[in-house]
Parts: C-alpha cells; structure tokens; sequence
C-alpha cells in the first residue's frame, strides 16, 4: 500500500514539473467536481469592488469565462443570447459574475475602463466582471474556453460546469436551435430538481492563460 501511494505521489510531482517545465496553466492541474463546494475566490471587478464567492452563500451564482475578442464568445453576445441569459438571472436575483483571465498582451485583455465600455456597448447585465489576470480564478475553476461556464447553488455546491449550449460552432444562428445548458440548469434549480446534464464538454477559444 505505501509503495501504491509513494508512486501516485510521484506521478503528481512529475505532472506538476512537466507543467512548469513547458509554461502550461495550472489548469490543466484543477479538477473542480459537481457536488462538491465551489473554489472560494476573491476577485476585483471594473469597477474596483471586491468580490468573495462565499459572500454570495444563500443565492445561486453563475462563473462565465468571456474574452472579447473570440469569436465563439462574439456569437452568443451578437445575437444577444449572453444578455437573455444575464438578463433572466437578474430578475431572478441570481449573481452572474463575468470573469475575464487573459494575461496582459493576450487575446481579450482588458483594462477596466474597456472592460466597462465592452459592458455597455453590448448591452450586457452581468453582476460584474472580474479581471483576472494572472489567471488564479481560472486556474482554480480549471477554465478552458471561452465561453465556460459555472453554476453554483446557494449552498455553495457546484451544480454544473461545462459549454453553455449542445452546438460547439460560432455559427451565430446556431444559437436558435441549441439546446441551452445554462438556462436548463437554472430552471431546474428554480424548480428544486437535479441539474441534468450537470457535466458537457465546454467549446470556445482556449482561455489566454
């Protein structure tokens, strides 16, 4: 049994260097698991307000990884798709926090000014928008794309991770016929019913860790 767990200790090492060896995100190294309580964070937003996940306990929180400049990301904000959604958790009292983890001089990063002015330009209704540039909100959710998508119940549990609808293209009038995961999920929640799916693969540009 110690010989089992010395070797499972020394894959982890090897994995954990071979990512900082080859500059990979410590996402690769985040396995958040449905069910379990959601990473607690801390993040800024645009307008310089601090954010706590925690603090939002007893109210369902939506995590939604947006970059701008993907054209994935442009789909469901230039039908207005993002918005709808945005827009239906507000009236539900839902926390939906817009995070952005691009490195500075990557694709989708943005000052706060501009992450502001992307806010109003698009007529979007997030809580707020956390800037996350050195990528610790991202890594600790192991965000992969953008969009990718988080929903977080009012006990704090993860309830569903993964792509915001069933077809991956940046089609936009796919957005009519796609099955929406996000929406599904909260209307089971508001139902008291289990999240099914709770798990989809997410699609979109790779975050700009």
């Amino acid at each position: 049994m110690r010989s089992m767990i010395m070797s499972s200790l020394n894959v982890r090492c090897w994995v954990v260097l071979a990512v900082i060896l080859l500059g990979l995100p410590l996402a690769a190294l985040a396995t958040p698991q449905v069910g379990a309580p959601a990473p607690d964070f801390t993040g800024t937003d645009s307008q310089s307000n601090t954010h706590r996940l925690s603090d939002y306990r007893g109210k369902i929180v939506v995590l939604e990884w947006t970059n701008h400049e993907c054209p994935f990301v442009g789909k469901h904000y230039g039908t207005a798709n993002m918005q709808k959604l945005q827009q239906e958790a507000a009236e539900q009292d839902i926390v939906w926090l817009s995070i952005i983890s691009s490195a500075p001089g990557k694709q989708g990063h943005v000052t706060p000014a501009e992450a502001n002015e992307l806010t109003t330009s698009r007529n979007a209704a997030p809580s707020a928008v956390l800037l996350d540039p050195e990528g610790i909100i991202g890594q600790a959710y192991g965000a992969k794309t953008t969009p990718h998508m988080y929903i977080i119940d009012p006990e704090g549990k993860l309830v569903y991770m993964g792509g915001i609808d069933d077809i991956p293209s940046a089609r936009w009038s796919d957005v009519e016929t796609a099955q929406n995961y996000v929406r599904a999920a909260l209307t089971a929640l508001a139902e008291d019913k289990p999240v099914d799916p709770a798990v989809t693969r997410p699609y979109g540009c790779t975050v700009k860790y």
